[in-house]
């Protein structure tokens, strides 16, 4: 039995793998699976509420909220009570992919763990790659202090 093998220079070797690279590149590229994240800002803000919102701060679910520093999703809302005691309600949707936004107590902003967006408690961006800001929704705390209330 014979063992033959080819022998490759270096230069035809890196020569052939760049125009297989450039090749697999191009077909991706041109068929559109690949896109930068500069193509992405196309996430509608979110609605206007069709009626208020009504959240019992006393159940399992919302009961943190009673906390300052946290925060919890209500639908497509983030709702937190922020440093300065109030609460916040902004759309959950970052407007750069659509991915769920999250508040940061120790920052007291709203960051986007997808790409490193971050906004305001007030859903302004202060560093991209979002352009454009969060829905942002009125609370009401009850007077008993045990329902949170949101609307536009």
């Amino acid at each position: 039995m014979t063992n033959t093998t080819e022998s490759m220079d270096r230069l035809a070797f890196l020569k052939e793998l760049g125009l297989k690279g450039a090749a697999l590149v191009a077909f991706y590229c041109g068929a559109g699976t690949l896109e930068s994240c500069s193509k992405s800002d196309n996430i509608t803000p979110a609605a206007a509420l069709s009626s208020p919102i009504t959240l019992d701060l006393t159940t399992a679910a919302y009961s943190k909220l009673t906390t300052v520093g946290n925060y919890a999703y209500t639908g497509n809302i983030l709702v937190a009570h922020i440093k300065n005691g109030s609460y916040i309600a902004i759309s959950k949707v970052c407007t750069h992919e659509g991915t769920t936004v999250q508040y940061v107590s120790s920052s007291d902003s709203i960051y986007c763990p997808n790409h490193g967006a971050t906004f305001t408690t007030a859903g302004t961006v202060t560093s991209g790659p979002a352009r454009q800001s969060l829905t942002q929704y009125k609370t009401t705390l009850g007077s008993d202090g045990k329902t949170l209330q949101i609307s536009n």
